[in-house]
C-alpha cells in the first residue's frame, strides 16, 4: 500500500508540474500583452518633439498592419508550413475584410471625435466599450453571463473610468490651468458608435477565427492582408503634409514593433480564449502605464489610481475566482 501511495503522490506532482508547464507560456504571454496596452501612452509622449506628435499617424499605422502581417507569414512558414495543402478559397479570406474595415473605421473615428470632445472625456467614456463588448459578446457567442460575471465587468469599467479621470497628477501644473471635461451632443452620438463597432469588430473577429478550422497564423494572414489594403488606401486619402517617415524615431519603432506582437497575441487570445480575457488584460495595464508614468514623467498616484486597482481585483475575484 505504502509503494501505491507512493507512485499515486509522484503521478499527482507530474501532472501538477505538466498543467503549471501548459500554463506557463499562456501566463507569460499575457503579462506580456498587459505590459505592451500599459507602456502604449507612455512610448507615444516619449515619441513627441515640442509637446507634438512629429509623425503621420496613418503611416505607423500601415506599417504596424505590415508588420503584423510580415509576422504572420514568417510564423505560418516555420509552424504551419505542413498544413499550406489545405483547401482555401477566398470564401476562407472574405470574412477578415469585415474585420479589417470595422477595425479601419474605428481607428479613423477617434481622430473624428476629438472635435467634438477633449481628449480627457475620450479617455473617460471609451471605458463603456467594456459593457458594449460584454454584451456582443453574450449575444453572439451565445455566453450567458450570470450577474456575478456581468457585477465584475461593470468593477472593470469603474476601475477604468476611475483611473482614466484622476488616477495620475501632475504637481507641477496648476489646477487652474487643468482641462475641463466638455462634450456635444455629436460627440456622445460619436463614442457610442465608437463603443458599439468597437465591441462588434472584436466579437466578430473572434466568431470568425473560431468558426475556421484554419491554423491562427493563415487567419492573420487574410485580416493583416485587408488591413494594409485598408490603411494603405487611408493614408493616401488622409493627404498628409508630413512625409510617410518623417520625425521617426527608435521609439516609434518600438511602438510599431509593440503594437504589432500585441496584435498577433490577442488573435491567440480571441482564437483560444475569448474577448473578456482581452477585456482584462486591457484593464489590468493601468498598473503598468502608471508605474511608467511616475517612473518617466514624474507624475504622482492619487486616490483614484489606488481604488482602481482594488476594483480591478474585485473584478477578476468575481470573474473568476468565486465558484
Amino acid at each position: 500500500m505504502f509503494f501505491d501511495d507512493t507512485c499515486r503522490a509522484r503521478n499527482l506532482v507530474r501532472s501538477a508540474a505538466t498543467t503549471v508547464l501548459k500554463k506557463a507560456p499562456w501566463g507569460l504571454m499575457l503579462l506580456l500583452s498587459v505590459v505592451i496596452y500599459g507602456s502604449h501612452a507612455p512610448l507615444l509622449t516619449l515619441c513627441k518633439d515640442n509637446g507634438k506628435i512629429p509623425f503621420s499617424a496613418s503611416s505607423v499605422v500601415v506599417l504596424i498592419e505590415l508588420t503584423k502581417l510580415a509576422l504572420s507569414l514568417v510564423f505560418l512558414l516555420i509552424w504551419d508550413w505542413k498544413q499550406l495543402r489545405l483547401s482555401v478559397s477566398w470564401q476562407h479570406a472574405a470574412p477578415f475584410a469585415l474585420s479589417a474595415l470595422l477595425y479601419a473605421a474605428n481607428n479613423n473615428l477617434v481622430v473624428h471625435m476629438q472635435l467634438f470632445m477633449d481628449p480627457s472625456t475620450y479617455q473617460v467614456l471609451s471605458n463603456l466599450k467594456i459593457g458594449s463588448t460584454a454584451l456582443l459578446y453574450s449575444m453572439f457567442l451565445r455566453q450567458r453571463l450570470t450577474p456575478r460575471k456581468w457585477a465584475a465587468l461593470s468593477l472593470l469599467t469603474a476601475a477604468g473610468v476611475l483611473y482614466t479621470y484622476g488616477g495620475l497628477q501632475d504637481v507641477q501644473r496648476s489646477p487652474a490651468s487643468a482641462m475641463e471635461l466638455h462634450i456635444t451632443p455629436v460627440g456622445l452620438l460619436l463614442i457610442s458608435v465608437y463603443c458599439l463597432i468597437s465591441g462588434l469588430s472584436a466579437v466578430y473577429t473572434e466568431v470568425t477565427l473560431k468558426a475556421q478550422d484554419l491554423p491562427l497564423n493563415l487567419q492573420n494572414l487574410f485580416l493583416y492582408f485587408f488591413g494594409v489594403l485598408l490603411n494603405v488606401a487611408i493614408h493616401l486619402l488622409s493627404a498628409s503634409a508630413t512625409g510617410y517617415l518623417e520625425g521617426f524615431s527608435s521609439w516609434v519603432v518600438l511602438v510599431i514593433v509593440s503594437q504589432a506582437l500585441n496584435g498577433l497575441i490577442m488573435s491567440v487570445v480571441m482564437k483560444h480564449s475569448n474577448n473578456i480575457t482581452r477585456l482584462f488584460v486591457i484593464s489590468s495595464s493601468v498598473m503598468v502605464n502608471a508605474l511608467l508614468s511616475v517612473l518617466l514623467f514624474s507624475l504622482h498616484l492619487t486616490a483614484f489610481f489606488f481604488l482602481s486597482v482594488l476594483l480591478i481585483g474585485l473584478a477578476v475575484h468575481l470573474y473568476y475566482g468565486v465558484r
